[in-house]
């Protein structure tokens, strides 16, 4: 017996707060072609990246007589090389177009790093990045890097600077969905200890809370309104009052499409190069 199409009652219309709007549906578009051509990159960054004997770049070129006075533009004999720091079971394969962007624009000491899925300490990490940060330094013969972290990336690079003296190193830290007081998506991921070291209120959340009054390093945290990944999405923002950080806020896009997205590709490259005029001052703008 066929019944009547009235037999079934409506479903309710979903509260409005509930209903995804067209912005999230194009990020969480983006977010699956995002996630799907990284896939496939993915092998190509297991290993860690070679390194280069030697870093020595070609002397610059005389400067023509009477122009001492004339400041010349930033070479990339001038520039921190620049460490690429991944997140949480992830490798030094997401920054494949970040790097080509950085490198595209006159930066050329660039630097991936992969630390081991198995790491269960941030601190650990962090002790583990600073060794390799010594080993840049003492190789390229920079006394410094900026450093840009993704996620779970830019917190190990936070801890380093902040808490095992790392900003005497660090002259600019770039983190892109980076949960500095801590995110309370998917529970379940708690299993994992390094997941719950980045929940609010975790040990080490609260470490990065403790006064800082003497890090040199310059933060810039990128957060975009749309990633679902951090809960709240204000959680990916640095407020302490001792360190001297800007927020930038992007619109429109993902947790994995911070890494890839052209729009905060320009960010990361203006605050590298502005670092000099941004130092001591901190706000807050927004990327459209």
């Amino acid at each position: 017996m066929r019944l009547p199409p009235y037999f079934f009652p409506p479903f309710p219309p979903l509260p409005r707060r509930l209903r995804p709007s067209a912005a999230l549906l194009r990020a969480t578009a983006l977010e699956l072609a995002i996630l799907a051509g990284h896939l496939v990159l993915y092998p190509s960054g297991i290993a860690q990246e070679r390194r280069r004997s030697t870093d020595a770049l070609p002397e610059p070129a005389p400067v023509p007589s009477g122009t001492e006075a004339t400041r010349l533009p930033t070479t990339d004999r001038d520039r921190p090389p620049v460490v690429l720091l991944h997140g949480f079971v992830d490798n030094r394969s997401v920054f494949v177009v970040l790097r080509r962007s950085l490198a595209r624009h006159g930066w050329h000491r660039l630097e991936s790093l992969n630390y081991s899925p198995l790491t269960c300490d941030i601190r650990t990490a962090a002790e583990l990045l600073g060794r390799h940060v010594e080993e840049i330094c003492d190789r390229t013969g920079h006394p410094r890097v900026d450093i840009v972290g993704h996620s779970l990336g830019g917190l190990i690079a936070r801890y380093y600077v902040q808490r095992l003296g790392g900003d005497v190193r660090v002259r600019t830290l770039v983190t892109l969905g980076t949960p500095h007081a801590g995110t309370s998506v998917a529970p379940p991921m708690s299993a994992h200890p390094i997941v719950r070291q980045m929940r609010p209120g975790s040990d080490v959340i609260e470490e990065l809370r403790r006064p800082a009054p003497s890090c040199r390093t310059r933060f810039v945290s990128f957060w975009s309104d749309l990633d679902q990944l951090m809960l709240p999405v204000e959680t990916a923002c640095i407020n302490h009052p001792d360190l001297i950080a800007q927020n930038v806020r992007v619109t429109g896009i993902g947790h994995l499409a911070l890494p890839v997205h052209p729009v905060v590709a320009v960010g990361i490259r203006q605050a590298l190069e502005e670092q000099d005029a941004a130092a001591g001052s901190a706000g807050t703008v927004s990327v459209a």
